[in-house]
């Protein structure tokens, strides 16, 4: 399986690793810790060399609860972190965390090449158009509600047979639209207990049938510091445990905020 980001094929065959940098001062876990310039770059640097080969900038805090963030606000965030990256490292393939198809448009139109969109389209009429006349890979994730209302919404007869067919749903739309390149993102944490983000994490391998990529984002999340009874900062052990079993299972992109330590499990899980 591959994606076109900037004329470039990867080659999601071998699993691939996303950094993540947040610039929002709240994220669950470094919320305000590339405050300026400088770090920010370094953690970037420090990122690419250890073998990430995306970097997933947000600007929006998609936590539980999360507070709500004007487009405008979301634009002001994000524009002057993306140019400067870029400007720094030209090389690098970014994709921007945004559900609104105008931070999506601005993103690109300055250099992104991946949108990776927590809603798939559902809380931005215009996102898939948009993303369509861009012409960029597209990531859906599997989420109800929005961050607000998220985790109210958690009621499933079976889940994985709910996922998958929203999933081909999706799908179907996206491609009416003309978007090419899709991959999929079973949105652990979004809508879901914790008990229900372990059952999908155990049917992973049944949205192979749906023949695109698999992004899983499972880094620090409270899926394992709530399970070991531990927080966030102390959760990269049982990241890369579950980061492992997402590998065995079929994931293409694991997307994280320890690069090295994937890149240790995507070359380890390639020897089995």
């Amino acid at each position: 399986m591959t994606i076109n980001c900037h004329g470039n094929l990867i080659d999601l065959s071998v699993p691939k690793v996303m950094g993540i940098l947040n610039v929002t001062p709240n994220s669950f876990y470094d919320g305000g810790k590339y405050a300026d310039e400088t770090s920010l770059l370094l953690q970037v640097e420090k990122m690419l060399t250890e073998g990430a080969a995306f970097i997933d900038i947000g600007a929006y805090s998609s936590k539980p609860s999360a507070e709500f963030v004007s487009e405008e606000e979301e634009i002001t965030r994000l524009l002057p972190i993306l140019k400067l990256v870029l400007k720094r490292f030209p090389e690098a393939l970014i994709s921007v965390d945004t559900f609104r198809a105008n931070v999506a448009r601005a993103a690109v139109e300055n250099g992104a090449c991946i949108i990776n969109d927590i809603a798939a389209g559902s809380l931005d009429e215009n996102m898939m158009k948009t993303v369509a006349e861009l012409q960029v890979p597209y990531v859906m994730m599997h989420m109800k509600g929005t961050p607000q209302t998220m985790q109210s919404l958690a009621q499933y007869d079976n889940i994985a047979k709910e996922m998958l067919f929203y999933f081909s749903e999706k799908i179907a739309q996206a491609r009416s639209f003309g978007i090419n390149d899709l991959l999929l993102d079973p949105g652990f944490g979004f809508a879901k207990t914790l008990e229900q983000n372990f059952e999908v994490l155990n049917n992973l391998e049944l949205f192979q049938m749906l023949e695109l990529p698999l992004l899983v984002g499972v880094s620090r999340k409270s899926m394992i510091y709530k399970t070991l009874d531990t927080s966030a900062a102390f959760a990269l052990n049982g990241t890369s445990v579950l980061n492992t079993i997402a590998l065995q299972k079929g994931a293409g992109i694991l997307r994280v905020h320890d690069v090295k330590e994937a890149v240790e499990c995507i070359k380890l899980v390639s020897q089995l």
